[in-house]
């Protein structure tokens, strides 16, 4: 067939042929050697040609065959019904109408709710953390922030897909640490000098004196107990002392109590030390011992935490130069004013600026003196420095050193940071004029993160320094804040000693990251319990893909029970994004995934419960799911595609894929042997098989489960784990055993008592009740009570219940003795 117009052939000799038949073999001849299918539309010969023939040529002409219904069907496209559509074309297609999809929004402590999440640059998101000021060792308190904040990168990261740029500062020059400094090394002077008890009591009853002022006067309920306690064990230690030295005892017992009262009074006289000689400490080696010290313990704890290291880490003593430069740009651009060789800000002058607010936090703190002079720190809250100020809110850019402190030098004199300053100098030096996230604690919020606002936007001379600003909550132990100034904290060390760092994680991760969280045996209890829930989930997961199977054994029909989970799986996985989209809702999230296992767990029950197998690919798809999502929060550290690594997280082996093999040859031979025992009715052979289950594996970290009629399951489990759970059953048992034991004991008494009781003849049942008859019958049947008075046809009727039950009773032990006899 051609092209329209063109003759496909020369058909004028077909009209000679009036035969249909000939005809057909004459065009089916002729069509053998051309092309007749070309195109989608006749040309007029095709359609000449066409009305020759009456009814489609016979199958054996194959070629007239097919031209005859290609032009028949390009006829009935062109017929006036289908005038209308013209050509074939493909219908119109609507896109669905599809639905929302969450956006991720982040509480914002700029506005006070949950904001619409937009990096300033494309995908990259630029974070400044505030890190440790390192002068004692990390507690709880401090991994309510890191461990957050750890999950809400790894999830902006990892989840999310954005790019995260991570700084975080070390603060290793503030009042804290210079105190604390020359405190410690004051106190190691003075027990170089190896003190007498004499001269150790007069010295802790003379430093004494202050603290207790101190006591007296603070208000602050929480730091008044701290102080409390102190006082307490310092006269625990003294009153031995005293007493022993009232009664002239040896040298070697007045000693070793004078060391003890050293020990419960190294604070209060540490104090006291420091306020008597601590200007003369001027080598300023002295203050960087200490910080770098207990940074290197920060690191270790945040390395057991499994806390990523930041991007860039900032310390306070290498920023020395950016910070004075700093300065003297807030300076210049008039915000702030030298005096007597420090530096403060100008609130109100900042404040009155339109492009500028002060205290963007917390509004309405502005004026706490009480947080202001926090902020400023103990050695800068002495009535000549605060006389400084040109106002009380204003606070410290930089403070000129006193004797017994570091210094640098200044245009304005030898002095060193204030302790705001630091982290603006050093996040503007790495992040630059305006940042996406700036985290920390939420006692962090007024003064410090207020004042590092003011300063950087007088500093860039902008109003958007940070974009959004995150606040963790507080950390409680029984409802009282964590901190180290209370001397009420727990470290990590301690924390770690008890709980694993990934039940700690979970802990966090069942709770809200800006909420306060109680930190108890409750709280961890709960997370080794939905640990232990999910291990149990991977492992029974990892048992079924243990399951041999050829390759094609691997893909399993599904019916409605594997619909309605993988319906479920697709509803909690959305539950799961919706809740991480909300503020990074990870206590919901945690759920959801809780919610999927026990739904999971009854799928894989009715299958075994039907002797079916459950479908593998679909519970290896929920268990990978579920893992992926653990190892985003930072709860799994390693590469296996299901579950917890096994062997602990320092094992650079996979453990299990290594013994398994051998597990698995181990559990197939002890179950052939339980089968012949069992047969042959072997029980000690049965005995051995439970003594290798319940003694010998567990001690491996190795659990075997034996269930009826179904192959023997090997898991690999924490060793720590199995004892405890062998402890426990032993402790069911022997409960058991002893419930059992007093059961029998209580059924043996019962009977004791009914055979002896049958054993009293009916004459004599009421007979020994002299307290309570008087006169009987010749049966021994009661008539008078112990009055005389003749007993009512009631009282007699109730007698004679009991009296014809013994009889029936005595009846049945004088049969029982003939039979034995």
């Amino acid at each position: 067939m051609s092209t329209s117009g063109e003759p496909a052939f020369e058909y004028g000799f077909l009209l000679q042929i009036n035969e249909e038949a000939a005809l057909a073999v004459a065009l089916n001849d002729y069509l053998t050697s051309r092309s007749y299918l070309a195109g989608f539309c006749p040309s007029q010969a095709d359609q000449k040609a066409f009305k020759l023939l009456h009814r489609p040529p016979e199958p054996q002409h194959v070629h007239a065959l097919r031209w005859y219904r290609h032009i028949a069907a390009l006829q009935q496209d062109l017929s006036p019904e289908s005038s209308m559509k013209g050509k074939r074309v493909q219908p119109p297609w609507s896109p669905p109408t599809g639905t929302d999809i969450p956006q991720l929004r982040l509480y914002n402590s700029l506005t006070r709710t949950k904001e619409p999440f937009v990096p300033q640059k494309g995908n990259k998101v630029t974070w400044y953390s505030c890190g440790p000021t390192v002068y004692d060792a990390s507690h709880m308190g401090h991994a309510r922030s890191y461990i957050s904040f750890d999950i809400l990168r790894r999830i902006l990261r990892d989840y999310f897909k954005y790019d995260v740029f991570y700084c975080m500062n070390i603060t290793d020059i503030d009042d804290k640490i210079i105190k604390r400094a020359r405190q410690n090394y004051l106190l190691d002077q003075y027990k170089e000098k190896e003190p007498r008890a004499a001269q150790i009591l007069q010295d802790v009853l003379s430093a004494r004196e202050p603290f207790q002022a101190h006591m007296a006067s603070t208000a602050d309920p929480d730091k008044k107990q701290m102080l409390e306690r102190l006082d307490a064990a310092v006269t625990d230690a003294l009153q031995p002392l005293q007493a022993a030295m009232n009664a002239k005892a040896a040298d070697e017992v007045v000693q070793p109590l004078a060391q003890v009262l050293l020990e419960n009074s190294k604070d209060l006289l540490a104090d006291w030390l420091d306020k008597q000689f601590g200007s003369q400490v001027t080598e300023n080696s002295i203050f960087s011992i200490l910080p770098k010290y207990w940074e290197g313990e920060y690191h270790k704890d945040m390395e057991d935490l499994n806390v990523l290291p930041p991007d860039v880490l900032t310390r306070v003593s290498e920023y020395v130069p950016e910070i004075v430069e700093f300065v003297k740009k807030v300076v210049s651009n008039g915000y702030g004013y030298e005096s007597n060789g420090s530096v403060y800000f100008d609130t109100s002058k900042f404040d009155a600026c339109p492009q500028h607010s002060y205290a963007k936090l917390v509004p309405e703190a502005v004026g706490d003196q009480k947080a202001l002079e926090e902020g400023e720190g103990d050695l800068s809250i002495s009535a000549d420095r605060l006389g400084e100020k040109k106002s009380p809110n204003d606070f410290a850019l930089w403070k000129a050193s006193k004797p017994g402190e570091p210094s640098w030098d200044s245009p304005w004199g030898k002095g060193r940071p204030g302790w705001h300053i630091e982290c603006s100098a050093m996040a503007g030096s790495i992040l630059g004029e305006s940042m996406d996230i700036h985290g920390g604690g939420f006692d962090l919020r007024f003064p410090h993160h207020d004042n590092e606002l003011a300063q950087s936007e007088a500093f860039f001379e902008n109003d958007h320094w940070v974009r959004y600003f995150l606040h963790t909550g507080h950390l409680t132990i029984a409802g009282c804040k964590m901190s180290k100034s209370l001397k009420n904290f727990i470290t990590i060390k301690d924390a770690l000693a008890k709980n694993t760092a990934r039940q700690l994680r979970l802990a966090f991760l069942m709770h809200s990251w800006k909420d306060t969280l109680d930190y108890s045996p409750n709280t961890m209890e709960s997370a080794v319990q939905y640990e232990k829930f999910m291990n149990e989930f991977f492992l029974n997961v990892k048992d079924i893909l243990r399951s041999p199977t050829d390759i094609t054994g691997r893909f399993e029909k599904w019916e409605a029970a594997e619909m309605e989970l993988n319906n479920s799986f697709y509803d909690r996985k959305s539950a799961v994004h919706e809740a991480l989209c909300d503020n990074v809702d990870t206590r919901t999230a945690v759920e959801e995934m809780r919610v999927l296992v026990s739904q999971s767990n009854s799928y894989i029950a009715s299958r075994k419960s039907a002797k079916l197998k459950p479908n593998r690919t679909l519970v290896e798809s929920i268990a990978v799911y579920l893992t992926n999502m653990l190892k985003i929060f930072g709860a799994i550290d390693g590469s296996e595609s299901i579950g917890f690594p096994v062997g602990g997280q320092s094992q650079n082996i996979d453990l299990e894929t290594t013994v398994m093999p051998y597990l698995t040859v181990l559990s197939d031979f002890r179950e052939g042997i339980r089968k012949i025992a069992r047969e042959q009715k072997v029980t000690e052979l049965l005995q051995l098989c439970d003594v290798v289950r319940d003694d010998t594996l567990p001690e491996l970290g190795v659990r075997l489960e034996d269930h009826e009629g179904l192959p023997t399951v090997v898991k690999l489990v924490d060793k720590e784990t199995l004892l405890k759970e062998r402890e426990e059953k032993k402790k069911m048992e022997e409960e058991k055993r002893k419930k059992k034991e007093e059961a029998a004991r209580k059924k043996q008494e019962q009977e004791m008592a009914k055979l002896a009781k049958m054993k009293v003849p009916p004459c004599e049942l009421f007979r020994t009740e002299t307290d309570k008859y008087s006169k009987f019958d010749e049966t021994g049947f009661p008539t008078h009570d112990v009055e005389g008075k003749e007993l009512s046809k009631g009282q007699a009727k109730k007698l004679r219940k009991l009296f014809e039950a013994q009889e029936k009773l005595h009846n049945e032990y004088l049969q029982m003795n003939q039979n034995g006899n």
